[in-house]
């Protein structure tokens, strides 16, 4: 990092502090690391929006926000007496060069998927952990946390040769989805398939929560371009049967 890099972010240290001083903003003063939860958050949500929209000038200005939620909590820490920013740094700095033998010890690894395998059996010597599963979260959104359990399973052998095994599982599970009678099996049913399915991205080396992301993003678009050309012809969607609104939704494919 460079001198004029350090200075700006010492520059910027400063002004939380200002902020977080007796007579700085009422606002911030009265800010906890309970009350900027939410806030750390949207932050990060904020984050991932401007990598999907591929937009530098965002995620620049996002990546700042989420760099002032951190200062913010140290700077609250600070004051409290629990821990400083400087400790942050160390904390995250030893368990990067604790976590990664292979270049700052004497470790061989064949590749990115053995460095994986060694940065979680690291993991779990240090949290002493018991099973494979430990540590990864229940808050994270649903897929995700489908996708982490099945990478650490995947970790100690429990997987599927190939891809193959997992699109057969699809089959299966679609066949039982068919045949529930009940609410309650139907939901079971297609848990068993949404977790199947996360299986086969993973298999493919696709993060499912971005697959559904983007697909989600497309059909947003799409289905707005389809409320503006039915506008330009002075028409409303919901008016539309529904072999109209398939020819909208496919013009709107064409064009995006």
């Amino acid at each position: 990092m460079a001198d004029d890099d350090i200075e700006r972010l010492a520059a910027l240290v400063e002004v939380v502090r200002r902020l977080r001083a007796p007579d700085g903003c009422p606002w911030d003063r009265e800010q906890t690391p309970a009350s900027l939860r939410a806030t750390m958050l949207e932050e990060a949500y904020e984050v991932l929006e401007a990598i999907d929209e591929k937009s530098t000038p965002k995620l620049r200005e996002e990546l700042g926000d989420v760099l002032l939620q951190v200062l913010m909590q140290s700077a609250i820490a600070e004051e409290t007496g629990e821990f400083t920013l400087g400790e942050v740094a160390d904390t995250v700095r030893e368990k990067l060069v604790r976590r990664h033998p292979h270049v700052f010890g004497s470790t061989v690894v064949s590749g990115s998927d053995e460095v994986v395998r060694n940065w979680e059996a690291l993991k779990a010597k240090e949290y002493g952990r018991e099973s494979a599963l430990d540590g990864v979260q229940r808050s994270l959104p649903a897929l995700q946390w489908a996708w982490s359990l099945q990478r650490r399973a995947a970790n100690v052998g429990f997987d599927w040769p190939d891809v193959e095994g997992a699109l057969d599982k699809i089959r299966e599970e679609l066949e039982e989805l068919r045949q529930a009678s009940t609410v309650e099996e139907r939901e079971a049913e297609f848990g068993d398939l949404l977790f199947t399915m996360v299986n086969v991205a993973r298999k493919l080396g696709i993060n499912p929560e971005d697959a559904l992301r983007g697909t989600t993003g497309r059909f947003e678009a799409r289905f707005r371009m389809m409320e503006q050309a039915a506008r330009a012809d002075g028409q409303a969607l919901k008016d539309l049967p529904i072999d109209e609104l398939d020819r909208y939704w496919e013009a709107a494919k064409r064009n995006g």
